[in-house]
């Protein structure tokens, strides 16, 4: 703690040898980083630009893809400059903002998928009442929902948590997430209970949601024909295999803080590695590669690149 300036900091040990691979982990990191902006721009972009895009679901890809670049942009700059610094170490109000940004997004991407499953649901399910149903006020009312609900709900905890006494001043992660509840010297059961609420509100509710609407189509699509049937593979796989990669993430972040001390460190840093590598270049990867139209622009972008 900084006497002078009454400011609390918190150390950061997740990093493994970092003095010895100092240069191996900024090299892996930046790149990462680089890679993700152009990935995930590059596709929301084209849906951008392209009127044939201009579809809910296309929306909700672009809008799940934004939501990628703003959860790295929260982490990387902080984990590049701390793999550069002597001292890894965040100040307790800027790693509970940080611990707020990231939850915050994490719980908007469980709420986009959700929106995203409905959109299919009604396309599916539901085809004459579609352009009804998604209608543009619609959509721009669910986008706003996702990223609110989570931000409100979170920036009440920040705001409980801000005051709470602290008697460990060592976080074993890379940066903020669940694991700062293990810094404080009690532990609150309203806050505990807050946290399921929330946990239950912008995740278990949504995933639910999620299960219910796919289990509907799977059933309807079994019964239709084989164009339905395919409809529904082409557009609904990616969104699933999204659901289930970025639900086992989430998953190991609850799961990893109950059994903080018992799980090795270099196992607990190469899992964070993953989580914040892997999931944001997944996400477009996925819809570049599994989404026909989005494929169908990217190989035009590619051939113009390759012909200049």
């Amino acid at each position: 703690m900084d006497q002078k300036l009454n400011i609390t900091y918190i150390r950061l040990d997740g990093y493994v040898e970092l003095d010895k691979y100092r240069f191996v982990y900024f090299v892996i990191m930046f790149t990462a980083y680089i890679l993700i902006i152009c990935s995930n721009s590059t596709i929301v972009c084209l849906i951008v630009i392209h009127k044939n895009l201009h579809e809910p679901m296309y929306i909700f890809i672009a809008a799940l893809l934004m939501n990628s670049l703003l959860l790295t942009t929260a982490l990387y700059p902080k984990i590049l400059f701390d793999v550069l610094s002597e001292k890894q170490i965040i100040s307790y109000l800027a790693c509970l903002f940080q611990w707020f940004t990231t939850y915050s997004l994490a719980g908007s991407e469980f709420l986009l998928l959700a929106a995203m499953s409905y959109d299919r649901y009604v396309s599916i399910c539901k085809p004459l009442q579609y352009p009804t149903i998604m209608s543009k006020i619609n959509i721009c009312i669910l986008l706003v929902v996702t990223w609110i609900l989570p931000a409100g709900q979170l920036g009440m905890s920040v705001a409980l948590n801000a005051n709470i006494k602290l008697c460990s001043f060592t976080l074993k992660g890379i940066f903020c997430n669940n694991s700062i509840y293990k810094c404080q010297c009690v532990s609150s059961g309203a806050l505990s209970i807050y946290g399921v609420f929330m946990l239950a509100n912008i995740a278990l509710l949504p995933l639910l949601f999620i299960l219910f609407t796919y289990t509907r189509i799977l059933l309807i699509s079994y019964r239709s024909c084989k164009t339905v049937r395919n409809k529904a593979a082409q557009t609904c796989l990616p969104h699933l295999l999204v659901l289930i990669n970025f639900s086992c993430f989430v998953t190991y972040d609850v799961v990893v803080v109950r059994l903080e001390s018992d799980f090795p460190k270099t196992a607990r840093l190469i899992m964070t590695l993953q989580v914040i590598l892997y999931h944001p270049l997944f996400n477009p990867v996925i819809y570049g590669l599994k989404m026909k139209e989005i494929s169908k622009h990217l190989k035009k972008l590619l051939f113009q690149v390759k012909s200049h």
